[in-house]
């Protein structure tokens, strides 16, 4: 196979088109070309009147070699990689006959449901424990507190069967390294499971909540079908440390797992058991994340701003954005979790607190596109003691912002919430203008910045403030009066790592398998599936006494 790299063609081209393109390319008869594939499609807007699609195709032909030494010069036709995951090995079938105990996967999040699945389809038969309950069960409660304030602490955004990818906009794209094409494996699953295809090759590709919670079953069923076993509602309270090497897990329902392997896929909400891995004294330190608010604007705003005349053209969809802005009290500014055609959703696990994050279906076809507007900060900034850093001093700085948000909120779930025209102005907003929040249970009007009540320490909201002007220069419209800011996001990321070696065990409890988002591996639903991958191979490799 021959791999041809930006084949740009226009927007509106034929089907015809882009094989003629590969033919006059390599420079072959049209009878040559055996057949081709998409590996990747683009687009490329920055000249609006003129958007193109850029193409990377996977060419089978009758003489390749002859096409390649033809083409020696152009940087743009290459042998195509073998993108084909590989197992590392394979369990025998009495693998289990000496009765030695089954792996445990801790949380089934992204990160989790991949380093089970790898386990199962090398015939390692995992055992996953998921504090919250199946993915329905869950999007049930969680309407619970999107229609009737009521919230679950078990079951919710952040806990339950898919983790918090679930209720996003189902990104699959990252910025990881990827020597090994890990990603495709992810995509494969993903497709195998019903996701539809075109993830496959489109450059940035999602699948949104509702597709997703079939997909995240499917999957389930083939750990299950594999040997593997997922358990629900089962909270791990404790561990079993002995000599240095995790034995054991205790439930919150009192019982008690052997285990020498643990993959702990936990996500970034998971306070309650960080608290407890702290107490037996596996070792973790703190480390930067962001915190902001989510805005809204019309998503016919941004598709004019980044299409221009093409906006609504169903090939380019709704127009997302990626906006960084450094500020002068160098505080780095930047759009985070950018939601086309999407809701701003209630991702609050804790009683007392507000915290929003953004949601799309695949359709991405609601009125508001929505972004988290966020400031990175570091552990100096929410360290509690000086020359004490505690690694549980993020979740105390996250719980007192959220806790600040509820009050703001009206003292329920209803989230603060302000114009950014008002915002910019130091002024309090008391009616809303052409933009409907799509937060629920509801948006309570105020002032996010009111000194001495701020929703946000300061230096946080003097950096958005100087933020937003800047990104109108960028897409025009970003700082119109009536966008909406709602607050407060502070779940961008753990607040915390489970530190680990390069074998990815725990860097004082061997056996122990930090893994994913929560444990501070990963960004995103792909970065930390692939992280899942690498945990189950690292962990598989002394079972299966596999040499490193």
């Amino acid at each position: 196979m021959l791999r041809i790299t930006e084949l740009r063609l226009p927007l509106d081209h034929s089907e015809a088109a882009l094989r003629a393109a590969i033919v006059a390319r390599l420079g072959i008869c049209n009878t040559d070309l055996r057949s081709f594939t998409v590996f990747r499609r683009a687009w490329d807007a920055r000249k609006q009147a003129a958007v193109v699609l850029t193409y990377t195709v996977d060419c089978e032909l009758t003489d390749e070699a002859a096409a390649l030494a033809r083409c020696g010069g152009d940087t743009h036709v290459l042998a195509a990689p073998d993108t084909r995951y590989r197992f590392i090995g394979h369990a025998p079938a009495d693998f289990y006959a000496a009765q030695q105990p089954r792996p445990v996967v801790v949380g089934f999040g992204p990160a989790g449901i991949f380093a089970a699945l790898i386990l199962a389809q090398m015939g390692l038969k995992p055992i996953v424990l998921e504090r919250g309950p199946a993915v329905r069960q869950r999007t049930k409660d969680t309407w619970g507190l999107w229609r009737q304030g009521v919230l679950d602490p078990e079951s919710n955004v952040q806990f339950g069967e898919g983790g918090a990818g679930t209720f996003s906009d189902g990104k699959l794209w990252s910025q990881i390294s990827d020597p090994r094409h890990l990603t495709r494996k992810v995509l494969h699953e993903f497709v195998k499971a019903g996701a539809p295809e075109e993830i496959l090759f489109v450059a940035k590709p999602h699948i949104g909540t509702f597709r997703l919670v079939g997909v995240v079953e499917k999957m389930r069923a083939e750990i299950t079908a594999l040997g593997g076993e997922v358990r629900f509602r089962q909270r791990v309270v404790d561990l079993l440390i002995e000599s240095g090497h995790v034995r054991g897990l205790t439930l919150a329902s009192g019982e008690q797992l052997r285990a020498d392997h643990v993959v702990l896929a936990l996500g970034h909400s998971a306070r309650d058991t960080f608290e407890m891995l702290q107490r037996r004294g596996v070792r973790m330190q703190a480390k930067p994340f962001s915190i902001g608010f989510r805005v809204e604007h019309p998503q016919s705003v941004i598709d004019r701003a980044r299409f221009g005349q093409n906006a609504g053209n169903p090939v380019l969809g709704a127009a997302d954005y990626k906006l960084v802005h450094q500020a002068r009290n160098a505080r780095s500014v930047y759009s985070f979790c950018m939601c086309p055609g999407g809701t701003v959703v209630a991702a609050a696990s804790e009683a007392g607190g507000v915290v929003t994050n953004g949601m799309s279906q695949y359709s991405r076809n609601e009125r508001n596109a929505n972004a988290g507007i966020v400031v990175s900060i570091s552990p100096q900034d929410y360290q509690l003691q000086p020359g004490a850093m505690n690694p549980m001093d993020g979740v105390a700085f996250q719980r007192y912002w959220e806790a600040r948000a509820f009050a703001l909120g009206g003292g329920s779930y209803a989230a603060p919430g302000q114009l950014v025209g008002d915002f910019i102005k130091h002024q309090r907003s008391s009616a809303l203008g052409s933009v409907l929040p799509s937060y629920t249970p509801r948006v309570h009007l105020t002032d996010l910045a009111e000194p001495g009540r701020g929703s946000l320490p300061d230096y946080v909201l003097e950096a958005i403030r100087e933020a937003l002007p800047a990104f109108e220069r960028k897409i025009k419209g970003y700082a119109m009066f009536d966008a909406v800011l709602t607050g407060v996001e502070t779940r961008t990321s753990s607040p915390l790592r489970i530190t680990r070696g390069r074998d990815y065990q725990s860097a004082n409890v061997a056996g122990l398998y930090p893994c994913g988002e929560g444990a501070g591996y990963a960004g995103g639903i792909m970065s930390a599936a692939v992280d899942g991958i690498e945990v189950a191979e690292a962990l598989s490799a002394p079972m299966l006494d596999i040499a490193a």
